[in-house]
């Protein structure tokens, strides 16, 4: 890459990333287009990760762009405080559509983020509204990625997410263990059979705060910024069964698995356990435009929005809440989903995806493969001294062989775009393989 042709890289501070490092050895990425980005140098890079776990349909969908320039052109921006636009309303009914019974009542964000802290502050409004005002305490879990709010991070367990904020954080949080554990699970192929009973110690948060106290639980139903932690079998029908009990909202985290990641329109669907609240981000929009949202129990919603009357009834939102063009491009991209079978076709490939994956058992420093759907995480070995290395450095030779995959800790994640076929899906693992050999 020519020194001469790069932009000037001082000004941006660039998130989740090593600045100092990236600046020395830059990749830019310079256009997109199906299962492919151009490089800035001119390669083209097979995405083995729907770009940041979001791109389902592919790169530049003729129909998503044209909907978004088309949106452009006849009104760029509309407020949604006291004011509505035709399109948010049809995105929502969209939305819904796809939700499991009874989750049909849709509050737009920007984020996973911004859905994430969303999700929590309906949580705490449902249990006011009912006169149980004293349920602030929510409960996270190990390991759990909610993105980078206060309230995400609070309910967050990725120690390295929250250390630098942890004098700030929400002060009634408390987490559940993680279900991560190699000595029980590895190689497993889909759920594991081990560590359902992971979900009882909810009992024991419960006994310690009283259940009076709690006003949600907050799961990735699969996690997977922190290295793709698939659910042990049983394990979230257990959740649903003692959050229902005590009275305390379920809210599934479906940032990255909602629009097909698993072969269904939701998590929920997939495992058959049915939440309170789902959030999601990413794949609602095709990542072409910024948009997220809140999947609501309808029961919950009317509790908040049919008490008395009194004006706004959640003092909540933002000034980009179904923008326009993000409403467009969601129109655009669930209607790509359903005319093309997406979520069908995930499912059809995961068998293949599965033996691709489980191949690079044996491979140098492999030290477990776990997956699910269209998803999968390769754990390496970690370096002596240096947690993370292994990683980084195999992340970079791939990008350097024309493959982009995603790491974090000693962790590669696969986790292509739905429309990716069964020779990309070999050319993935056999790339990460033959990197595998060459790193130290």
């Amino acid at each position: 890459m020519s020194a001469a042709k790069l932009p000037d890289l001082s000004h941006l501070w660039m998130p989740f990333t090593a600045n100092r490092q990236f600046k020395a050895n830059p990749r830019l990425l310079a256009s997109a287009k199906g299962m492919y980005y151009t490089s800035f140098d001119g390669r083209q890079i097979l995405d083995g990760t729907a770009g940041l776990w979001c791109v389902n349909a592919g790169h530049c969908r003729e129909e998503i762009v044209s909907a978004i320039a088309s949106q452009a052109g006849v009104m760029d921006y509309a407020p949604g405080f006291q004011l509505g636009h035709p399109l948010a309303f049809e995105a929502a009914t969209a939305v819904a559509g796809l939700m499991p019974q009874g989750l049909d009542r849709v509050f737009f964000t920007n984020s996973g983020s911004e859905s994430v802290d969303t999700a929590l502050k309906i949580a705490l409004a449902y249990h006011r509204a009912r006169g149980e005002a004293q349920r602030t305490r929510l409960i996270g879990r190990e390991r759990g990625y909610h993105g980078v709010g206060f309230g995400g991070i609070s309910v967050g367990g990725i120690s390295p997410n929250r250390k630098t904020f942890s004098g700030a954080l929400l002060p009634a949080v408390d987490h559940l263990p993680h279900t991560h554990s190699l000595e029980h699970n590895a190689f497993t192929r889909g759920q594991p059979e081990w560590g359902a009973h992971l979900a009882d110690e909810l009992e024991r948060i419960i006994a310690l705060h009283d259940a009076s106290t709690i006003a949600a639980v907050i799961v990735e139903p699969m996690a997977g910024s922190t290295g793709v932690l698939v659910p042990p079998k049983g394990y979230l029908e257990k959740l649903r069964e003692i959050t229902a009990r005590h009275g305390i909202l379920l809210i599934f985290d479906e940032v990255i698995t909602a629009y097909g990641r698993l072969g269904e329109a939701t998590a929920a669907a997939y495992f058959g356990v049915t939440p309170d609240l789902i959030t999601m981000a990413k794949g609602v929009s095709n990542a072409a435009v910024p948009a997220g949202a809140v999947a609501v129990r309808r029961e919950v919603h009317d509790a908040i929005v049919n008490g008395p009357q009194g004006g706004i009834e959640f003092f909540h939102g933002y000034t980009y809440s179904a923008h326009p063009l993000a409403a467009a491009a969601v129109l655009a991209t669930l209607d790509i989903y359903r005319r093309e079978d997406l979520f069908a076709r995930a499912r059809k490939l995961s068998a293949a995806f599965e033996e691709a994956a489980h191949s690079l058992k044996g491979a140098p420093h492999v030290i477990d493969v776990r997956n699910i759907g269209l998803v999968a995480g390769i754990e390496l070995s970690p370096r002596e001294g240096a947690p993370g290395a292994r990683a980084a450095e195999a992340f970079q030779k791939c990008f350097d062989t024309g493959l982009m995959v995603r790491y974090t800790g000693d962790i590669l994640a696969v986790s292509p775009p739905l429309i990716v076929d069964e020779n990309q899906i070999g050319q993935i693992f056999e790339g990460i393989g033959k990197v595998l050999k060459e790193v130290a």
